[in-house]
């Protein structure tokens, strides 16, 4: 990488610190070994050119300095000019020919003693090249969270709109976790219909991406709930309801392994998403390959996959305002009374959604279903009473409404004093 030669040596600590210039920026290293920021990567360099670092240290100092080999990797060089700097602050960098990014491979104290600048001034200076080398401006916590709109996603029925304050968030990733049976994937089929009326009525006026990870997709059932949208949906006007083509606008697919699941989110729904055929992408359920391909003693390596998967669904959350729903099934807990999970009809074991703290970060609205003893009646149709739990969720208060499955979908039921 052309010609390479030793800047200066300081003192400091127990061992004198070498800067090496490139052709571009300057790095440091105190010890021996590879540091890889993202930026560059750094290696030991014990040719014959650290040999000529001994001109310019003690030969006699244990601690000698040690020569590093840069190896660029897509840096972008930035003229100093370019930052709202003081004149002051950059002629200061400049005698120590460091670029815009290099500022960031080197530590706060180091950088103060080989510029000379003092605190405020370093602190000034960090900040400035970290805002120059970011991709995008920062966001407050509640817009990076997706509130910036109050848009939001009917469920379908309006008494679970009500609890959940007109739905499901326009962005972010909502949770749906309960034990089998429960009502989940009702649910989130009646959604994916749901998602296809114009926003008047609740929907986002587009279709919806369904990744099954467990059984195959319930086809019938989707079929059934097109058949009874015109008795479940009576505040949209029925010539809207027959002119919408449901099936057409539901994308199906299939993943048996986590490559297969990595591969669907990073490339096919986000080519649907910028076509604008989707604004609502399901996957059920998160938890079924997670728990088959690891074992117990894996736990790291799949947490690693986990939040790489969660990264993948916020990104199309946030770049396409496309709500995510997540399936996730339960694992049994025994606790104590005062446990935050709310106790199913059962009473012990409660159980908590599956795969831990390192999914549980990673949501931000947590939802849950029980499918409760008893029966209730409407009209001539039977069910098994639900219930819908608010777990978490920022702008949500804990509550539950109770609901029931029906032919025509999930509707809420009235609460009696």
């Amino acid at each position: 990488m052309g010609c390479w030669s030793p800047s200066k040596t300081v003192g400091g600590g127990n061992a004198p610190l070498t800067l090496v210039a490139t052709r571009h920026y300057i790095v440091k290293r105190r010890r021996p070994g590879v540091f890889d920021s993202g930026l560059c990567k750094i290696v030991s360099d014990r040719s014959k050119t650290h040999k000529q670092t001994n001109q310019h240290t003690n030969t006699n100092d244990k601690h000698t300095g040690i020569y590093l080999r840069v190896e660029s990797r897509d840096v972008l060089i930035m003229d100093w000019d370019q930052l709202e700097l003081h004149p002051r602050i950059i002629s200061a960098v400049r005698r120590c020919a460091l670029s815009v990014r290099a500022v960031l491979c080197v530590s706060a104290p180091d950088l103060q003693r080989l510029s000379g600048l003092s605190r405020s001034d370093t602190q000034q200076l960090l900040t400035a090249a970290a805002t120059a080398c970011r991709r995008h401006a920062p966001l407050p916590a509640l817009l990076s969270r997706g509130f910036q709109s109050s848009l939001r996603l009917s469920v379908g029925c309006p008494i679970l709109d009500e609890l959940l304050r007109g739905g499901l968030p326009a962005e972010g990733v909502t949770e749906l976790s309960g034990e089998s049976g429960a009502g989940k994937t009702q649910l989130a089929l009646q959604v994916c219909l749901s998602v296809q009326y114009p926003t008047q009525y609740g929907g986002l006026n587009a279709g919806a991406v369904f990744i099954s990870t467990e059984d195959s997709f319930p086809v019938r059932r989707l079929q059934q709930l097109i058949r009874g949208q015109s008795c479940l949906r009576s505040d949209v006007p029925p010539s809207l309801i027959s002119s919408l083509n449901f099936s057409d606008r539901v994308y199906i697919e299939h993943a048996a392994d986590l490559a297969s699941l990595q591969e669907c989110v990073s490339r096919r729904v986000p080519l649907l998403l910028a076509r604008g055929l989707v604004r609502l992408v399901v996957v059920d359920s998160v938890a079924a390959l997670f728990r088959s391909d690891f074992l117990a003693s894996d736990w790291l390596e799949r947490n690693r996959q986990l939040l790489t998967f969660s990264a993948a669904l916020h990104h199309l959350s946030r770049e396409y305002s496309t709500p995510v729903l997540c399936i996730n099934q339960v694992t049994d807990v025994f606790s104590s009374s005062d446990s935050l999970v709310p106790s199913s009809s059962t009473g012990t074991p409660t159980v908590a959604p599956a795969l831990g703290l390192a999914w549980a970060n990673q949501v931000m609205v947590r939802l849950m279903m029980w499918r409760l003893q008893g029966t209730v009646s409407r009209g001539d149709q039977s069910s098994a009473p639900r219930r819908l739990q608010v777990v978490f969720a920022p702008h949500l208060a804990r509550g539950g409404r109770g609901a029931g499955v029906w032919r025509e979908g999930v509707r809420g039921l009235t609460e009696t004093a």
